[in-house]
C-alpha cells in the first residue's frame, strides 16, 4: 500500500481539476509532444495561460519538459497517472471490502430477524 505522503492522487487530481489543464494533458497524451506554442494554437486560451497550465501539471509530475534548442516540448509522464490510478484501485478494494462486511451484517441481522419473526 503507498504511504499516503506517497500518495500522488490528492496533487494529480487538484491538477486535473481544471478543464483546460485536462484537455491539454490529453492533447499532449495524443501528439506525443508539443510546444507551448503549438498547444495554445489548438487551444481556447493564449500562449501565457498554456505556460501556466503546464507548470502546474509538471509540479504535479504529469509532465515533463526537455529544451530543444530554443524551444521547450512537452511530454506526459505517463508513470504519474499510473500511481495515481494503483491508489484508487487501492481504495476501491478498501470500500468493496467494507461493502461486503456491511452487507454481510445486514443479511446476518435479517436473518436473525426472520428466525425472531418464525418462532413467535
Amino acid at each position: 500500500m503507498i504511504a499516503p505522503a506517497a500518495d500522488p492522487a490528492p496533487v494529480v487530481f487538484a491538477a486535473l481539476a481544471d478543464p483546460t489543464r485536462w484537455n491539454l494533458l490529453g492533447t499532449l497524451a495524443e501528439q506525443g509532444e508539443g510546444t507551448a506554442t503549438t498547444l495554445a494554437a489548438q487551444l481556447p486560451v493564449s500562449r501565457p495561460a498554456v505556460i501556466k497550465h503546464l507548470v502546474v501539471l509538471d509540479r504535479a509530475g504529469l509532465v515533463e519538459r526537455r529544451r530543444h534548442g530554443r524551444e521547450v516540448r512537452y511530454t506526459v509522464r505517463p508513470e504519474r497517472l499510473d500511481a495515481t490510478a494503483r491508489r484508487m484501485a487501492e481504495v476501491a478494494a478498501a470500500w468493496d471490502k467494507r461493502l461486503a462486511a456491511i452487507k454481510r451484517l445486514a443479511e446476518a441481522a435479517e436473518g436473525a430477524a426472520s428466525e425472531d419473526a418464525t418462532s413467535s
